[in-house]
């Protein structure tokens, strides 16, 4: 070993640093993120994929913390004797779309939806999202991190990611199939805010940018702010839009609302756009909307745990089985493509990670092919309505620690619940508590895989109820930690 460097166990420095795996990528608060540990896991990285010669694709978010993480990640790119291909900042699947069409490993700087004071790294091999067996591998790893040079400067940006990523759209979609459509991008600090304007631009559609910001605002699609609820509606009211469209920090995560300014649930929106693709096979988590099985629109549902590694499991898994047309999606609203799909003779090439700009060009198109508002485009499924919010500061394993004693007890759920809802009918801990009541309600309890945050999932017969849920819910669950 050389002297003028270190080694270091990454199983170690996550018990030091704090830095760790989460649902998707590494996470962490931004203090903690330092130059030698971005270093570390990027080492670790390239180890486990066994990356020797060749080059790395980095690209990253709007993040103030962003570049600086890039630079350690780039140094230790060129460390392990590999040229840094650096993309800019790009939407997070832009970059892995870019990996997967060059055959390149691929480094990911965002915390996504996650708050101001973190951030992450997600990391990509040539067939996608890694998996769990490579994080595995990565938190098993022993790299050298050099005492100095742990960063460097980030070189000139490679445009090719940004127009491939356009260009995937451009051939699927028809030209100008969305010609005569005003749209509102509420566009804050999305990473998407200048790609996704073209984009929708040279589809035809008339775009009005809504709320950018250079300050970062962790917009989170399953926790959208009653500021967000409501200033959606100002903005159609005031502008007279077809639909309101954004996405979250690293857009791999949709938001759209119809013309009135209300925000599709995500759920619903992967459902629309997975008929709209003619999908046969669907993978999503245990806490999508149950419209997904009820709607009678595709051969096979596959339910797995929260988090898109979980969904690419599940693709690959019906794909070996021989099954044809597979998406994935999350009730986030992110949207994977895991076989080749074709519509209208146009081609639609995989993408297994999370994606914001595919749902939204989708749930627009079928309006426009089937001459109806937005807001109609639901109507057709089954009337079940889902909600969702979270409680902050919330520690992990007082989470855990509770909903163990809730599984454990049927009395203890009917005693934190009762005043709030029927009778626990039965219980599903894929991910977390999920109880199902008698009332054919549904009431979801699970800790975040990124933050501190303990996460409530609702379902009900109608939109209010599902939204009374999950507040009552997170009411009683705040009552257990004070």
């Amino acid at each position: 070993m050389k002297h003028s460097e270190q080694e270091v166990a990454i199983q170690a420095l996550m018990d030091t640093s704090g830095v760790r795996f989460g649902t998707s990528g590494v996470r962490g608060l931004v203090a903690d993120m330092t130059n030698e540990v971005c270093f570390a896991y990027t080492s670790a990285f390239l180890q486990a994929m066994s990356a020797t010669s060749g080059r790395v694709a980095l690209a990253m978010d709007l993040r103030p913390s962003s570049p600086q993480i890039a630079a350690a990640c780039a140094a230790a790119i060129e460390h392990a004797g590999l040229s840094v291909d650096f993309c800019g900042a790009i939407p997070t699947p832009a970059l892995a779309y870019y990996a997967q069409t060059q055959g390149l490993p691929g480094i990911m700087v965002t915390g996504s939806h996650i708050p101001f004071e973190r951030n992450g790294i997600k990391f990509y091999g040539t067939a996608g999202e890694i998996t769990k067996a490579d994080e595995a591998r990565i938190n098993g790893a022993l790299v050298a991190v050099p005492t100095e040079g742990v960063s460097i400067p980030l070189l000139e940006i490679n445009r090719s990611a940004y127009q491939n990523y356009i260009d995937r759209y451009l051939q699927f979609f028809a030209p100008q199939c969305l010609a005569g459509m005003k749209l509102g991008f509420y566009e804050h600090s999305s990473v998407a805010g200048d790609l996704l304007r073209e984009l929708l631009e040279l589809l035809g559609a008339e775009v009005i940018s809504l709320g950018r910001t250079d300050q970062f605002v962790p917009i989170d699609t399953e926790a959208v702010s009653a500021a967000d609820v409501q200033q959606a509606r100002r903005w159609a009211q005031q502008y007279g839009f077809d639909a309101i469209l954004s996405t979250d920090g690293d857009a791999d995560r949709p938001l759209l609302g119809d013309e009135q300014g209300h925000w599709f649930r995500g759920d619903i929106a992967g459902i629309l756009c997975a008929q709209y693709l003619g999908a046969q096979a669907v993978v999503t988590t245990v806490s999508c909307n149950t419209a997904v099985t009820q709607c009678g629109a595709f051969l096979d549902v596959l339910r797995t745990r929260i988090g898109s590694p979980y969904v690419i499991e599940g693709i690959e898994r019906l794909i070996k089985a021989g099954k044809t047309n597979v998406v994935g999606f999350e009730p986030n609203g992110g949207f994977l493509v895991g076989s080749a799909l074709k519509k209208n003779g146009r081609m639609l090439t995989p993408l297994m990670t999370r994606d914001a700009v595919l749902p939204i060009l989708c749930l627009l198109s079928m309006a426009r092919e089937q001459v109806i508002k937005v807001s109609a485009l639901p109507l057709g499924l089954p009337a079940r309505f889902t909600a969702s919010d979270r409680l902050q500061s919330f520690p992990t394993e007082t989470s855990r620690r509770i909903l163990a004693d809730l599984a454990a007890s049927g009395a203890a759920v009917a005693a934190l619940l009762g005043g709030v809802c029927g009778k626990p009918a039965g219980l599903d801990q894929t991910d977390g508590l999920r109880i199902f009541l008698e009332n054919n309600e549904i009431i979801h309890f699970r800790p975040s895989g990124n933050a501190p945050e303990l996460r409530c999932y609702a379902e009900a017969s109608t939109q209010e109820r599902a939204g009374l849920l999950v507040q009552e819910g997170l009411r009683c669950m705040q009552t257990k930690l004070e």
